[in-house]
């Protein structure tokens, strides 16, 4: 049976005017007559009055009427447009043209160079699936053409069939060949079919969406034939693409290890990497990494060096442990994979480092000591190593056979890298201080090492010339703060020891002592409630160091308990 499709007719519309920006329009009206006033005679008063009276007269320079009435009919078993209009009847009509255009071209005439002198026409457009529009022209016997008639439309059958694929290539690894080619326009899939000669026969092996396909476990090291083809969505097949043979030879290297990182230390340097799941098959098949180094900052393929690892890990991640360094010496290592066929990876991304040592940084110069309100400043001149990360810094006092016992470590939490604090109560005492430099490897020279510098200071002694003694501890329990740091204040703390004491206790009173009158003045009106367990200056600036007194009354004012303490309140530099 032959199935037909009636073509749609295009409706054409002329705007005639917009309103509050909305068009409004209507159908043309059809071109009767003279094409323009300008075709027309001019009036006169010797035009005869028979040509008023006759209608078939007509002006042998106008444009003929548009043709109407356009129809048809699309035969897809055929590929075949039929088309019928309404015959013309004007006098001056020498026949039809057919016009056809695609969605994205130009009208372009299909009838042939004869005139058409019966209102039919039968067109085998090309069968790619594309719409396809028609209108009609009628023309003059003398030549003049008409305005096109309104258009109708088809859909072809789409017998078109995609070009075959091209560039179709095979590579091997240990478990897959893997096809790639070139994407074909109008592909919706592809075949591909494989083959154990080039002549076949051939063997469907799968459809792909894609320009890939992987055969999974071919035959290993035997030849085998591959071709593809493309399919359109209406399944119209292209040709075969051109043959290529696999051999079944893994030829494909992994790929490169990746996030190459190390941590080093004073006699090894460990090196960290990280590799594919796709290499998961080959490692456990005798697949491997290899390490390579050169000299310098920058890796010099021409001048690699393999390392033998003393310590090997692949488990999560790759590893490998170097101990055959020199000492102290700039290299670039780049890491390898090799798959279980021997296939070799690219170099991963090159990572740079300095070897570790047993060698100390030289001593510090220049060591100062200089007296604080709230230590000892120590500041020096950096030795000329550039490994150096970090200084320790001592404290200590020497001793009658001219040895130093040290005492305590300073300490180091400011932002300037050469210089550091000795907190401590600036009691007068005489100190002797160094300071080594330590590098990455915790290499540092000894403090009693000759050639470390050794300087001696006194400190201020801020210490109040009178003291409150310290009395009635059987009745309260108390702490302090001796040093403090960092948004922490000096405080005390006071809790209740014998409830009998306790109930002559009218209040407290905590006084600091102030240099400028060399006295103790209190640090609140009056005295605090007799239920206040502790205290806390947050008038205690870093950089300083306070003297208390702490003092529990009666109601007549005398002392149940006594008690004085100095606290410092650092600022590192």
């Amino acid at each position: 049976m032959t199935t037909r499709t009636r073509l749609t007719a295009l409706a054409t519309t002329a705007v005639l005017a917009t309103t509050s920006g909305v068009l409004v329009s209507a159908p043309a009206a059809v071109a009767v007559g003279l094409e323009s006033p300008t075709d027309a005679p001019s009036a006169s008063a010797t035009t005869p009055k028979a040509r008023g009276a006759n209608p078939s007269w007509t002006n042998p320079l106008a444009r003929p009427a548009q043709p109407v009435g356009l129809w048809g009919s699309y035969d897809g078993v055929v590929n075949q447009a039929s088309l019928w209009w309404t015959a013309s009847k004007e006098t001056n009509l020498a026949g039809y043209r057919v016009y056809r255009r695609l969605d994205t071209t130009d009208w372009s005439q299909v009838s042939g160079s004869a005139l058409l002198t019966t209102p039919y026409f039968v067109d085998t457009p090309s069968p790619t699936g594309q719409t396809v529009h028609y209108q009609v022209r009628a023309v003059s016997k003398t030549g003049r053409e008409s305005e096109g008639s309104l258009a109708v439309s088809a859909v072809t059958a789409d017998r078109t069939a995609p070009v075959a694929p091209s560039g179709l290539n095979v590579s091997h690894d240990f478990s897959t060949a893997r096809l790639r080619w070139q994407p074909v326009a109008d592909a919706a899939k592809y075949e591909v079919y494989a083959a154990t000669s080039a002549a076949g026969p051939y063997t469907l092996l799968g459809i792909s969406t894609g320009p890939s396909y992987d055969d999974h476990n071919p035959p290993r090291k035997t030849l085998r034939y591959y071709r593809v083809r493309a399919l359109d969505a209406r399944g119209n097949p292209s040709a075969y693409s051109a043959v290529v043979t696999g051999d079944g030879v893994d030829r494909t290297p992994p790929p490169a290890p990746t996030s190459l990182s190390s941590y080093v230390e004073a006699t090894q340097t460990h090196l960290y990497w990280k590799m594919s799941d796709s290499f998961d098959n080959d490692r456990v098949n005798g697949g491997h990494f290899r390490v390579y180094r050169s000299p310098g900052q920058t890796l010099d393929p021409a001048n690699l060096t393999r390392v033998t690892c003393v310590k090997v890990g692949v488990n999560g991640e790759g590893l490998c442990t170097d101990e055959s360094m020199a000492p102290g010496a700039q290299y670039t290592y780049a890491v390898t994979a090799v798959d279980m066929a021997g296939n070799e990876s690219a170099l991963s991304a090159p990572i740079t480092l300095r070897s570790g040592d047993r060698v100390a940084p030289g001593p510090v110069t220049g060591l100062k000591a200089t007296p604080r309100n709230d230590g000892m400043l120590l500041s020096w001149t950096a030795p000329a190593e550039d490994d150096v990360t970090s200084y320790v810094g001592l404290r200590g006092v020497r001793q009658p056979d001219g040895t130093i016992r040290w005492l305590d470590r300073c300490t180091d939490e400011g932002a300037d890298a050469l210089a550091m604090l000795c907190a401590g109560m600036p009691d007068g005492e005489t100190n002797v201080y160094v300071v080594v430099a330590k590098d990455r490897w915790d290499n540092a020279l000894a403090s009693s090492d000759p050639h470390v510098a050794a300087v001696t200071a006194t400190e201020l002694d801020l210490r109040p010339p009178v003291t409150l003694p310290t009395q009635g501890l059987e009745a309260l329990g108390m702490s302090w703060n001796n040093l403090v740091t960092g948004a922490d204040v000096p405080g005390i703390y006071w809790w209740c020891r014998e409830a009998s004491l306790c109930t002559e206790i009218a209040g407290y009173r905590v006084s600091r002592w102030n240099p400028s009158t060399s006295t103790y003045e209190p640090l609140h009106t009056g005295l605090l409630p007799v239920t206040t367990e502790k205290y806390q200056d947050e008038s205690g600036a870093p950089g300083g160091t306070y003297f208390y007194t702490f003092e529990a009354l009666r109601a007549d004012g005398t002392a149940v308990v006594t008690h004085s303490w100095g606290c410092v309140r650092p600022a590192f530099v």
